[in-house]
């Protein structure tokens, strides 16, 4: 015996909702489609939607309610706000194309012919990606280079429920891991057109089948990360450290076989930036153009970094409050360690002295460079598993990243570049 057709009224609407018969089709539908979707990525994808709706009506509400407003933006940075109009007239689009991102897109459509005499300050990963995104989008390389962000952004939050689940143990410390990578200071960057949230994808993933003993795997998404941020190469030394990890840190003979053996493709990772120093020299006359760059745009040289964390402490308040922030980060991991271990510690020391070394003009970048310390995100999961706990927790996180959010729109305070 067969069902027979659904029992609708005689209006045609269908009795257990009220609404059309079609309509009411179409969230069955709607709702088997969500049922099919994995539980992992239903959460992956609620946060990701929550992160992007909320960002977006307070960026845009924020950018009206500056409009007009005396000295906004100032002369000297109206061109800024040209750019941005250029990319697009809807400002939850615009928004996300400032300072780097504005030459990540030129770069995106620089020619490859001839000499470069610019550019070499930056990794090309990204603006490469943007180079092939644009194509199927008719050529227009600012609209790829916020579509990889969001992607990879995405991605990452996946990456980081697995890495959560490996490292902390239980499904609801992942998920807060998860929460709290969004819910960081200045963790609304990884939606805007810059490098941070492709970077952080790459090393999640590469740690997380690390873990998994995948070393071929790491070795190849070590290679783009690698290629993607100056600091990518040193997330070989965090990696090797996993490695280590895994034998119990045995030095004997046969040990160190079966390093060489099951870790050579940790070798990619240093390699990407070799690959890029090896454009420098055919497209800029030398290995180094990039720091020549580095050193003649921005002042940047590389040096100790301790006195610059205490110069940035003893001097401009504004500087204080940035490095303030790349303290505690260390603090929170170090009290952490025994939690997480000592490879995720090497990273986290990594990511912050790293930018550091490159001396005062990094105070301006700090904040940004910071997102990368994702081991943060693991301790404070440790640490919140009272429901009382989280929730104070997010919501300081949060209020936290809502004002320098308001703050970062307003770029010409030049308080995070």
């Amino acid at each position: 015996m067969t069902d027979g057709p659904r029992d609708t009224a005689a209006d045609g609407r269908a009795p257990a909702t009220g609404l059309p018969a079609r309509w009411d089709r179409l969230l069955g539908h709607a709702g088997d489609l969500v049922v099919r979707v994995p539980e992992r990525w239903r959460y992956v994808l609620a946060v990701f939607v929550g992160a992007k709706v909320v960002l977006g009506l307070v960026g845009v509400i924020a950018l009206t309610a500056w409009e007009g407003a005396p000295a906004a933006p100032p002369a000297d940075e109206i061109n800024t706000r040209l750019e941005q109009a250029a990319i697009s007239p809807h400002r939850w689009i615009s928004m996300w194309f400032a300072w780097d991102a504005l030459i990540y897109d030129h770069l995106s459509r620089q020619p490859l012919t001839g000499e470069w005499k610019g550019g070499f300050g930056f990794p090309l990963l990204y603006p490469f990606l943007g180079r092939v995104v644009a194509v199927p989008l008719g050529g227009n390389t600012a609209m790829a280079l916020l579509l990889i962000s969001n992607v990879a952004f995405l991605l990452l939050l996946y990456y980081a429920l697995r890495l959560g689940e490996t490292l902390l143990g239980d499904d609801a410390a992942a998920r807060r891991f998860t929460r709290y990578l969004v819910l960081l200071p200045t963790a609304f960057l990884f939606q805007a057109a810059l490098t941070e949230s492709l970077f952080l994808c790459l090393a999640l993933a590469t740690f997380h089948y690390a873990e998994r003993g995948r070393w071929v795997t790491v070795g190849v998404l070590g290679y783009f990360l690698g290629l993607s941020r100056s600091v990518g190469f040193l997330v070989a030394v965090p990696l090797a450290l996993v490695l280590l990890r895994q034998h119990r840190y045995r030095l004997d003979p046969r040990s160190l076989w079966t390093y060489v053996r099951t870790g050579w493709p940790l070798l990619l990772v240093p390699a990407g930036w070799l690959t890029f120093m090896a454009f420098c020299r055919w497209k800029g006359g030398g290995w180094f153009a990039y720091q020549r760059a580095q050193e003649k745009g921005w002042g940047i040289r590389v040096q100790n970094p301790l006195p610059v964390i205490w110069n940035g402490l003893t001097g401009d308040t504004r500087d204080a409050v940035r490095v303030w922030f790349a303290v505690a980060v260390l603090a929170i991991v170090v009290a952490g360690v025994r939690r997480i271990g000592l490879p995720y510690l090497v990273y986290t020391v990594l990511m912050v002295l790293a930018p550091l070394s490159m001396g005062p003009p990094v105070y301006k970048s700090l904040l940004r460079y910071l997102i990368a310390a994702f081991p943060v995100g693991l301790v404070l999961a440790r640490w919140a598993r009272n429901a009382t706990a989280d929730a104070w927790l997010s919501a300081a996180l949060g209020l936290v990243q809502g004002a320098l959010f308001v703050v970062w729109l307003a770029y010409w305070t030049h308080f995070i570049i």
